[in-house]
């Protein structure tokens, strides 16, 4: 007899690799229970998750004394709804990121978890990627001195597949791919830099995607998606009914402790690359690929001409399994918080700071770039969070 942790799904699609991390049967956790919307997904429950049981309504799974903890992988805009369902149900609930499309659905989430006491976790797993934690352990060490201003490129090469032939590409359900794809990338700025964006103005269009043939409404995705990829991108076909977000977009974020930032995404480049610069007041640090074994970089001599041999290279620590092992470490922390609490690397507040920058920069993208300032968040809930969640019992 074994003490796993009893874990529901809720959402089985284009995150199932979570359930997979967080099914280890006798070591600590085991998935009991699916619930999912499409049959043919539920079809594949008993053979994935051996006396998992299958439904189609996620509220069977609140009430189930068989079930300890939840995951919440649904498509966005049900985050909100379904993560206050099980707040409310008393279970701690892991909400995939982002956390919600709007700023006001975020912060009905964090009311939620408050008033019920129920624990709340954001999976924002690029805290656990390898080049990210080596960044951060870096910048802490103060090798490149305080830092000062961070850059953030992303090339998507995939993202006509990924995110312009199913829903991602109604606005209506991700806001914007500058929420959505980007709310990584904000946060890991945030948690490299040590402050929250405040103040935000961005540019951005739909510069290929929005004119390439699309699918008729209720037909479903052409065989070979995510398997067989077009190039060059205006060959690309049967894309989303509706299409109306951004394929390209640049953000300028000004940070509460003074850091100013940029983030830059491209979903037609033909290569996939995410590159970090961070720039200190006795140096720079630079990320060359972000799988394990790749390298990050830095200068603090100087100064000099470029100079590709740096001053120092770290090698991407080796990891397994999906997002370079961060995956399978962020379900571990999950169910380790699931059970008993505590500080996490992951953090809901800083989890809605994503989601409130990105919002703003969407709307200054679509308002000529006008600057917005950051919606503030309840002191009371930044306190709360901070703390890890007491019990106020």
């Amino acid at each position: 007899m074994t003490n796993d942790l009893r874990i529901g799904v809720i959402g089985l699609g284009l995150r199932g690799a979570l359930a997979d991390h967080a099914h280890r049967p006798g070591a600590g956790s085991v998935v009991t229970a699916v619930a999912d919307t499409d049959p043919a997904v539920r079809e594949t429950v008993p053979g994935r998750f051996t006396g998992a049981v299958a439904v189609a309504d996620h509220r069977r799974l609140l009430d189930d004394e068989t079930v300890d903890a939840i995951i919440v992988a649904t498509p966005d805009d049900t985050h909100e709804a379904i993560a206050c369902d099980v707040l409310r149900a008393g279970k701690p609930v892991y909400v995939e990121k982002p956390l919600g499309i709007t700023v006001e659905q975020c912060d009905t989430i964090l009311r939620t978890a408050y008033e019920t006491g129920s624990r709340l976790y954001v999976g924002h797993n690029m805290r656990h990627m390898g080049v990210v934690r080596l960044m951060r352990d870096i910048i802490a060490r103060g090798d490149i001195g305080e830092p000062k201003t961070v850059w953030v490129r992303h090339f998507v090469s995939y993202g006509g597949d990924y995110y312009f032939k199913d829903w991602h590409a109604d606005r209506s359900r991700t806001t914007g791919l500058l929420l959505q794809k980007a709310a990584h990338d904000i946060d890991v700025v945030h948690w490299l830099a040590g402050g929250y964006t405040d103040r935000v103005n961005a540019l951005g269009d739909l510069m290929v995607h929005g004119d390439l043939p699309r699918r008729e409404p209720d037909t479903p995705r052409p065989d070979g998606w995510l398997r067989d990829f077009e190039w060059p991108p205006t060959a690309r076909r049967n894309l989303h009914h509706i299409v109306d977000v951004e394929d390209v977009s640049v953000m300028n974020m000004r940070l509460d402790n003074g850091v100013i930032a940029a983030y830059q995404q491209c979903h037609f480049s033909p290569d996939y690359f995410r590159n970090y610069t961070v720039i200190g007041t006795e140096g720079r640090l630079e990320n060359f690929g972000d799988r394990p074994g790749d390298e990050v970089r830095v200068w603090n001599t100087g100064p000099s001409a470029y100079r590709a041999d740096a001053d120092a290279v770290h090698r991407v620590p080796e990891a397994t399994g999906s997002h370079g092992g961060a995956d399978s470490s962020i379900m571990a922390e999950f169910c380790r918080f699931a059970r008993e609490g505590g500080a996490t690397d992951t953090s809901p507040v800083a989890a809605r700071m994503s989601v409130a920058a990105g919002v703003m920069a969407t709307r200054s993208l679509r308002e000529n770039g006008a600057a917005y300032d950051v919606p503030p968040l309840d002191p009371y809930l930044i306190t709360y969070f901070e703390k890890g969640q007491p019990s106020r019992g």
